[in-house]
């Protein structure tokens, strides 16, 4: 199991990043760009929760149904369903808080459990370099207002 931790900064309001990361509309790859579009699918929609199918073609592909909920303010948690590398029950979630002077500070942590040989390599590579390689990929959406807004 390799739970990560890590906090990246947005000069966005909470309010502004929880709005986007619960945006689960055509534009979501777009503002969350390490989600393949071609398996980016929502299943269905609540007022507090939505679960979605998303996923990347990096190691030839890795995919999770996620139950979102956004029922408590200023957090929201992704609990896998199915995956073809986490076993159902993992986690990760996003906390935002107000930074002193506007934005927020938003700390995400990633609790998932391999289900295979290829998830258990990949959970090695992340227990080194996890936190760094995730915060990077994390500080690239546009959804956090720090590159360039989608057209």
């Amino acid at each position: 199991m390799a739970r990560i931790e890590f906090v990246v900064e947005s000069p966005l309001s909470p309010e502004d990043v929880l709005e986007n990361l619960v945006d689960f509309g055509e534009r979501r790859p777009e503002l969350w760009p390490a989600i393949d579009p071609a398996v980016y699918q929502v299943h269905s929609v609540g007022e507090h929760w939505a679960e979605v199918t998303e996923g990347t073609d990096v190691l030839g592909g890795i995919w999770a149904r996620e139950r979102y909920d956004w029922s408590r303010p200023g957090v929201v948690t992704a609990t896998i369903q199915d995956s073809n590398l986490w076993r159902p029950g993992g986690t990760w979630k996003l906390d935002a808080e107000s930074r002193p002077g506007g934005g927020s500070r938003l700390t995400v942590t990633r609790d998932r459990r391999a289900k295979s040989i290829k998830a258990r390599l990949l959970e090695g590579v992340l227990r080194i370099v996890g936190s760094r390689m995730l915060a990077s990929e994390l500080r690239k959406a546009p959804a956090l207002g720090l590159v360039d807004d989608v057209s």
